[in-house]
């Protein structure tokens, strides 16, 4: 699934609130059956939708009751403020940690940032500001940035060096609220022509712009297509990493349908100590009711890493 479809899609539940869903699918107030998860898996809206519904908050309700402990949500930028304000609060409400939000408009077929363009470069900044706002109100920590196309007309040290000069800038904003944008690097398959794409690459670029407001996103999907070599990549990179996302390959969907060995790259993680999120940024492999439990299943058997 192409990450520009997967943001849409998801955006497009935003106005999907109705009364009558919320009450056909309240979440049960016994909390015995919910799955105790050892890390903090992150599903999306419209992943279980054939269960829950689609009102956004009888999702929210239906993955507390799994055991998830976290959600993310790509489009959540562009919700409208009462939605997000109803989802922060059934959030609050059912120990759900908010996870990233796309911060900005991506340039997937121009470049932005890599170009040095001053006027893409405040349009990012703006972005950045009003991103700021977004996080307060859904109690967001992280949110995702993608540098954009690269620039053919420049080498690619001018195009770092433009990168890096953006994302001080974006820093300052950010850091005297506490939040961290992550890096994505795109693997070239799926995304030919962006100017991030390795996890090296955006560690020396973290490591340039200095600053506890730029971070990593190790997206586990990408980064096997673009480098493989899992573990010792982000053993490498570790002390950068911010957030980290989930796809098996080939096909992007949930743990176990692909070539991933899931539950030792998870139990890589937990023996790291890290306690952040885990975004499901993948599809279902099957559909309906069956393919949605297989999610949730596939989840509990990788978790087994103890």
């Amino acid at each position: 699934m192409k990450r520009r479809i997967f943001i849409q899609k998801t955006a497009l539940t935003s106005g999907a609130i109705s009364l009558g869903g919320v009450l056909s699918n309240a979440h049960s107030n016994t909390n015995s059956a919910k799955h105790q998860f050892n890390l903090k898996y992150a599903p999306h809206l419209g992943m279980f939708k054939h269960h829950a519904g689609e009102d956004p908050i009888a999702q929210l309700n239906f993955m507390a009751d799994q055991g998830f402990t976290a959600f993310e949500d790509n489009g959540m930028r562009t919700r409208e403020i009462t939605l997000q304000e109803k989802m922060a609060k059934t959030m609050q409400d059912r120990g759900l940690e908010m996870g990233v939000f796309v911060a900005h408009e991506i340039y997937w077929k121009e470049p932005n940032l890599a170009s040095g363009d001053k006027d893409k470069r405040s349009e990012f900044l703006e972005y950045i500001k009003k991103a700021v706002d977004v996080a307060k109100r859904v109690n967001a920590r992280w949110m995702t940035v993608v540098p954009g196309h690269v620039d053919l007309r420049q080498s690619m040290g001018y195009q770092t060096a433009h990168v890096v000069e953006s994302l001080k800038q974006a820093s300052a904003i950010l850091e005297p609220h506490n939040l961290t944008m992550v890096l994505e690097p795109l693997n070239f398959f799926n995304h030919p022509g962006l100017f991030l794409t390795g996890s090296p690459q955006a560690y020396e670029i973290c490591k340039a712009v200095d600053s506890p407001s730029c971070k990593i996103l190790f997206d586990i999907y990408h980064q096997q297509i673009q480098e493989g070599n899992l573990i010792p990549n982000m053993e490498a990179c570790w002390d950068e990493i911010g957030y980290i996302q989930i796809g098996d390959n080939p096909g992007r969907k949930e743990p176990t349908t692909g070539e991933i060995n899931y539950r030792n790259v998870f139990k890589f993680i937990h023996g790291k100590g890290y306690d952040g999120i885990l975004g499901m940024e993948h599809g279902n492999s099957r559909p309906d009711r069956e393919g949605e439990q297989a999610v949730i299943d596939a989840y509990k058997e990788v978790d087994r890493f103890l």
